[in-house]
Order: structure tokens, then sequence, then C-alpha cells
């Protein structure tokens, strides 16, 4: 054992998840109890910010935005998705409100921090296009050599406003609770999910949707 923190307050306090950041030197831990998120400091043990009340019920999972260092994504029992950056926790920076019972999971896309997958105790997989908090706001940047002037002009018009967020595709394969959802370390556009009916589904990103992240 390195280092070690623990919570103070009454009654018995648990941890319910935790996620290293791969930002600031990997020296930055966040974690999960009751309705709270904590981030602490690895080389101190000491909290360096809170957020109460992240969620009106038990806080479920956490991960941190690959490419945004400040940026953290938090779910749990309330059915929302919740998207905050860590200089200023008093409000979400975008919620998420398509499950209709416990979120379970929540995941970045490593290579493509639009992508956002959730899974819930509503037996469905969630995959959403979060492009306005993502590293590309405004879409895929064209060099400016690359565009004639007509293009050029098109091409200032369509970055004045981030790209609107959407849900890409709902999955219902599942008979049960989405206890897991996780991206595959080798291929950005495959996903897992893993289910109390004892099912592991594979997916894919739609080629459509690919295709015009890429393009």
């Amino acid at each position: 054992l390195s280092s070690s923190a623990a919570l103070e307050g009454k009654g018995q306090l648990k941890f319910t998840s935790g996620r290293w950041s791969p930002h600031h030197d990997c020296t930055q831990i966040a974690t999960a109890n009751d309705t709270t998120v904590r981030g602490w400091d690895t080389r101190s043990m000491r909290q360096i910010y809170c957020i109460e009340n992240a969620h009106g019920q038990l806080v479920r999972d956490l991960d941190f935005n690959p490419n945004k260092q400040y940026y953290l994504a938090s779910c749990g029992d309330d059915c929302k998705v919740k998207f905050w950056d860590t200089r200023n926790v008093t409000e979400p920076v975008k919620t998420l409100e398509e499950h209709s019972h416990w979120v379970w999971n929540v995941r970045y896309n490593h290579s493509h921090d639009q992508l956002i997958l959730t899974g819930s105790s509503d037996s469905r997989v969630i995959l959403s296009n979060m492009v306005s908090i993502s590293s590309e706001p405004f879409g895929h940047m064209v060099d400016d050599d690359e565009l004639s002037d007509q293009e050029d002009q098109h091409q200032e018009e369509k970055i004045k406003e981030p790209l609107q967020d959407s849900v890409i595709a709902t999955y219902e394969e599942h008979e049960d609770s989405v206890y897991a959802v996780e991206w595959s370390s080798a291929d950005p556009w495959l996903f897992a999910s893993l289910s109390y009916d004892g099912r592991l589904v594979i997916n894919r990103v739609p080629r459509a949707l690919k295709y015009h992240i890429l393009l």
C-alpha cells in the first residue's frame, strides 16, 4: 500500500465507484460514494473537488473524457447521465435523461470523445453523440489550404455553432439489466455489453456515423 485516504462522516461510508484520470500526470482519482463525487490528488491524498448531490440517488459509475482534462461523466440511480467540468462543479455541463431506470455504466470512446455509451437496468444500451462538449465541437477541422473560396465561406458558416447532441442508437438485445458496457481497446467502433440475462453482446457504431466522424 503506497498511500490511502478515508471518508469522514456518520454511518457506513462506502465507495461505489472510482476512476483514475488519464490527465494531470495520472495523479488524480475520482470516487463516488452515495450521491457525491469527489476528486483526490494521489500525491497528497487530499480532496481537490467535491460534487455534493451530483445525482438525486446513488452514483453508480464515473468516466473521464480522454481528450479534455477537466471533463468527467457520472451516472446513477436517478436515471441520469451528467457531464461535469471539475473546475466549476456547481452545475453539470450537460445532462442526459434517456434511460428509464438506474444507469449502471457510462463510458467515453477512447478515440472519439463525442461517443458515449451507457447501460441501464431498463435493459437498454444507448449510444449518444455528445459532440457539443467534445474535443471537436464544430466537427472535423479542415486545413484552410484545402478549401476553395466558396468552400471556405461555407465552412465558416458551418463552424459558427457547435453540432447538435443526439442519441445515435438504442440497443435492446438484452432481456434484463445491462450492468456493464465497454469500448474495445483495439477497435474504436466496437463495443460490448453484459447483462443479467447471461448475454455478452458485441455491437458496432453505425457505419454512416463512422464515416461522418472520419470524413
